[in-house]
């Protein structure tokens, strides 16, 4: 069955419907143009049968690109009227190739998806999320690919290279094992309501020399960006990293370096001692 994509009208005529306004809490913002669901699908190279996660769809808009394409989707959905709304519209018509499970995708963010499923990631991410969310796709089995409909301000950070004022954990973790393979520039106009942003639509492939921090790695990078205004030498003396910090020293790395300069290599090293 072939699903129609939705239009600023039918996705206003489905809020109304359901009688509902989009909630700011939840950052949602309906995405309400078609080009950027084809779009989504080209930079994804969706193959028909293989499964794709699905963050926050919402009124189905990206989830009926999706299942048009043959994929099987996985979405995590927190909002419960979308949610009903979801079980209504798409699931009895989608031939089992749609999988929903209602809940907060920070705690479940690979929804239902079974252990050991090879999988892309192709999602409207709702800000507040983003980080939290990312943070926990990486601790775990990785996604060969990820599409993000990120904002601007978002994808900055995600991308931000050592030395900027915008780079920050989960920076470095995310480009340990992801490379940044495409970019997409998209206006906030795409959007219902319009938001106060724009945004960019992100591909990322999944590096052959991919590189998961542990948890106690992570917790030391965290604890070092909150930081981040103090030199590095302090900070390492305070959390009893030094023996880390020294071996940047030793790598010609000045004494008053902070944590935005240090190159990612680096960073992979840490807590190892």
């Amino acid at each position: 069955m072939e699903f129609p994509l939705l239009t600023p009208a039918t996705t206003r005529e489905h809020l109304d419907k359901l009688e509902v306004n989009p909630k700011k809490s939840y950052g949602q913002n309906f995405l309400v143009d078609a080009n950027l669901v084809r779009k989504s699908l080209e930079m994804a190279s969706i193959q028909a049968g293989e499964d794709i996660l699905e963050i926050g769809p919402g009124l189905g808009t990206l989830t009926r690109g999706l299942l048009n394409s043959g994929a099987k989707v996985w979405a995590v959905e927190k909002d419960k009227v979308m949610a009903r709304h979801l079980r209504g519209d798409l699931l009895p018509m989608a031939s089992g190739n749609l999988d929903l499970l209602e809940g907060d995708a920070v705690d479940s963010p690979r929804g239902n998806l079974p252990d050991g499923t090879s999988y892309k990631v192709v999602a409207n991410l709702p800000y507040a999320i983003t980080s939290n969310w990312l943070e926990g796709v990486l601790d775990g089995a990785l996604p060969k690919r990820m599409v993000l409909l990120v904002q601007k301000e978002a994808a900055q950070r995600l991308l931000a290279q050592s030395g900027s004022k915008s780079i920050g954990a989960i920076s470095i973790f995310l480009q340990a094992a992801y490379r940044e393979s495409g970019q997409h520039p998209v206006s906030r106009t795409c959007f219902y309501p319009v938001p106060e942003v724009d945004s960019v639509l992100l591909r990322l492939d999944l590096r052959d020399d991919a590189f998961a921090f542990s948890y106690r790695q992570r917790e030391f990078v965290r604890k070092i960006f909150t930081m981040r205004r103090k030199q590095l030498g302090s900070v390492c003396r305070k959390l009893g990293m030094d023996g880390w910090f020294a071996k940047l020293e030793g790598s010609g790395l000045p004494e008053g370096v902070r944590a935005e300069s240090v190159p990612l290599a680096f960073w992979k090293d840490i807590g190892q001692d």
